[in-house]
């Protein structure tokens, strides 16, 4: 593959909402990023994902924007916006945006111009499609839940929202609509950031004849991503989109990239794809319930580790994938991944390693590398969040009591990953001086990043070390272009794979069990280079190795 300049990076999401607050009106803000720059700097960040600033009403925080031009009041002004790009680009961290085109918001001046004449100029810019027989035009059940369609006031039209009523998709079909998107995308490339992350961005082709399906619940809908699934020539738009857009600044793109045809892979983010880079989403994909959380399973570790394994060996040679434990639509890593015997301080040091050594390019999640977990709420008033506000009912419809709805929420909720970074050990955990918008995660101070800078043992200290030895001049080469292969694939409790580059291998040795467990190399280890417990001097055994129950070893190889 082509090496591209992004490839040795290390990248860092942040809640903009959650992260930092700079003014003590309990919202995180820019100018509380722009705060922590030098601690995003100490961890090892190279680029910074912005979950989005827009002016927005927030109905579905931030990702049902109203002007993409302007930044949420919240989170302050243009200026500081741009003191942002600036104080960043002193540390050599580049800013990516989310980039949110599949629909806007229904406040946006689009809309509201549709809205007041439908068979208008604007009414083109959106989906609406005639009712049929008094019912929505076909019996698509959005991503939140509920018809795909909302009825236009004082017509017989719906128009489509796969997402929140509030979200109207936009119609991509209209070359008016593409270009001024396109317009848009140039004009932050040009303000200086360096790429985007692209939201849901296989939705925006449709099968114009929205036909119906087979119901799926028992709501007599069906997933809206049937629809997308059967549309043919997205591709046509990414095309467009890359070349009018990302090619001609070197952008980095990286996509949210779901049903995608099993070929494809290439196409979207191969030398030539649409996009620099995808997540991967496979390790996510095996905890989907067929009608939502409440029939969610629980992560099983040989089915995760060998979900991993078959994306790594499937993108080897060509694509190079984001590599993700958690986002702002996820729960928490250390408490979905991790067995509970495994959900402490050196597991989650265990999971950070084998996610981060692998093939692509880590996108951590902010709080991820001080081990936050998820945060028991005691009433569903407490979340914010429309999706499990929305799974809650449909778990209480299901016939589940309110405390197991509940409990079903704090396994998988995405508020898990949206309540207030853990700073220190003081009062909301240093995240404001006034009332947080979300409520604290109880454990922060037990979990925070003052107490971890501390520490030389801790899971943030850590973090820097296995980042530093990513971005060594030594083993830079073996753990961003070397190749992936897997080891001791038959054990039950071991995750265990090669970095190779040459003559130089790697070895990372993970035991997620509850036991100990004796592995037998096929080759010396000559030096441990990263450890997650205390071992007493060098290896002294050459052909066998004990790791203890939640140990990692990252060991070079005899050449």
């Amino acid at each position: 593959m082509q090496k591209k300049w992004w490839h040795e990076k290390i990248a860092y999401q942040i809640y903009p909402k959650s992260f930092m607050d700079g003014n003590g009106d309990g919202i995180g803000d820019l100018a509380g990023i722009i705060e922590k720059l030098d601690y995003l700097k100490e961890l090892g960040i190279d680029i910074v994902w912005l979950s989005p600033v827009y002016q927005s009403p927030f109905v579905d925080q931030g990702y049902d924007i109203s002007d993409y031009y302007s930044i949420a009041e919240e989170f302050g002004t243009m200026e500081d916006f741009d003191r942002l790009l600036e104080e960043a680009k002193k540390r050599n961290i580049d800013i990516i945006m989310d980039l949110v085109i599949n629909h806007c918001s229904d406040r946006h001046e689009w809309f509201q111009k549709a809205l007041a004449e439908p068979d208008g100029e604007y009414g083109e810019y959106f989906y609406f499609e005639k009712g049929k027989d008094g019912n929505p035009p076909s019996n698509y059940r959005s991503y939140f839940g509920g018809s795909a369609w909302e009825k236009v006031p004082g017509t017989d039209k719906y128009y489509l929202h796969m997402f929140a009523k509030e979200q109207p998709d936009l119609n991509w079909e209209n070359p008016v609509v593409r270009q001024k998107l396109f317009d848009m995308v140039n004009w932050w490339l040009e303000k200086g950031i360096a790429g985007f992350r692209i939201d849901a961005i296989i939705n925006i082709k449709k099968d114009l004849n929205f036909p119906d399906f087979e119901p799926d619940g028992p709501d007599g809908l069906c997933a809206c991503t049937k629809m997308v699934e059967q549309a043919e020539g997205i591709g046509e738009f990414l095309g467009e989109l890359k070349e009018n857009t990302f090619a001609p600044h070197d952008a980095f793109t990286v996509g949210e990239v779901f049903n995608m045809k099993e070929d494809a892979l290439e196409e979207f983010v191969g030398d030539n794809g649409y996009f620099s880079s995808m997540f991967d989403f496979a390790p996510h994909i095996l905890s989907m319930g067929k009608n939502g959380w409440y029939d969610a399973k629980d992560i099983n570790f040989a089915q995760w580790k060998k979900a991993i394994i078959d994306s790594q060996l499937n993108c080897q040679g060509k694509a190079y994938l984001a590599n993700i434990i958690e986002n702002h639509d996820e729960p928490r890593g250390a408490s979905r991944y991790l067995p509970a015997h495994a959900r402490n301080k050196e597991g989650v040091k265990m999971l950070g390693t084998v996610s981060l050594l692998l093939r692509g390019i880590p996108f951590l999640y902010q709080g991820q590398e001080i081990g936050m977990t998820n945060c028991r709420m005691s009433d569903i008033s407490e979340y914010d969040d429309i999706d499990t506000r929305n799974q809650y009912q449909t778990a209480l419809d299901a016939g589940f009591s309110k405390e197991e709805a509940l409990k079903i929420c704090y396994k998988y909720s995405r508020d898990n990953a949206r309540t207030p970074m853990q700073w220190s050990s003081e009062e909301n955990a240093g995240f404001t001086g006034g009332r947080p918008w979300m409520k604290v995660n109880d454990n922060y101070k037990e979990i925070n990043v003052k107490d971890q800078q501390g520490d030389k043992n801790s899971v943030l200290s850590y973090y820097k070390k296995l980042i530093a030895l990513r971005k060594s001049p030594e083993w830079k080469d073996v753990f961003v272009y070397g190749e992936f292969v897997p080891e001791f694939e038959e054990s039950d409790n071991v995750f265990a794979y090669w970095r190779i580059s040459g003559e130089k291998k790697a070895l990372i040795l993970a035991n997620f069990g509850m036991e100990k467990e004796t592995l037998k190399l096929s080759a010396c280890a000559k030096e441990i280079l990263l450890c997650n417990r205390e071992r007493a001097g060098n290896l002294k055994v050459k052909d066998c190795i004990e790791l203890e129950p939640s140990e990692v070893l990252v060991l070079r190889m005899e050449a």
